[in-house]
């Protein structure tokens, strides 16, 4: 996977992007192993967007708790920019790991949390293989480093082609705080998932 990337969108101007985006994740798959399609159904929690919780002071993430998905991960691992301007993903070596972009809020505050997890990878399933399991509604948990947890629920649930991958959306600025969830979907096209599968969802404490 490679998802693409802004800079601390919480601390700068509201809305300001500072770095051309070039898309979603794009390294995620099963390179030359025959593999199923992927697929999770679009949805959304009724009405606008939800309102989320009261803000936490910073405290980066150390792990991961999504039980309708059987994740149950730590650590969480650092993950930034290249020199292209994508963000980084966690190793192959490591992909029953999270990471979380260290260039966004850190979950639990005011903004938009960016975590990243593969689906599988050429060594076959990975951290977010259950992905299809988690519904609207379910409980994602992140425990922090200074010993809380940011707890949220999940709002609304998308499958995008990477082609068209819906940056402002993703990493634009948010009334309250709220998680980005990234991994991959679809078919495998040239070694690798063509779609990204997103979890939106807003802390209730």
């Amino acid at each position: 996977m490679r998802p693409s990337a802004t800079p601390r969108l919480g601390r700068l101007a509201a809305g300001a992007l500072a770095l051309a985006l070039s898309g979603g994740l794009a390294a995620c798959g099963s390179g030359d192993t025959p593999a199923p399609d992927v697929t999770v159904s679009n949805a959304a929690a009724p009405g606008t967007a939800q309102e989320a919780g009261t803000p936490m002071k910073p405290s980066e993430p150390t792990r991961l708790q999504i039980r309708s998905a059987g994740v149950d991960a730590g650590p969480v691992l650092p993950l930034k920019l290249d020199s292209t301007g994508e963000l980084g993903v966690p190793p192959v070596d490591k992909a029953d790991k999270a990471g979380w972009y260290t260039g966004g809020v850190t979950p639990g505050e005011k903004g938009p949390a960016v975590l990243v997890a593969h689906y599988d990878t050429a060594k076959g399933p990975a951290l977010m293989k259950n992905v299809k399991k988690v519904k609207i509604g379910d409980t994602i948990k992140v425990g922090r480093e200074d010993g809380t947890t940011a707890t949220f629920t999940v709002r609304e649930i998308e499958q995008v082609d990477k082609k068209k991958f819906p940056t402002d959306k993703v990493y634009g600025d948010t009334s309250g705080p709220e998680l980005r969830l990234l991994t991959c979907g679809g078919a495998i096209v040239d070694g690798h998932r063509a779609d990204n599968i997103i979890l939106y969802a807003n802390l209730v404490k």
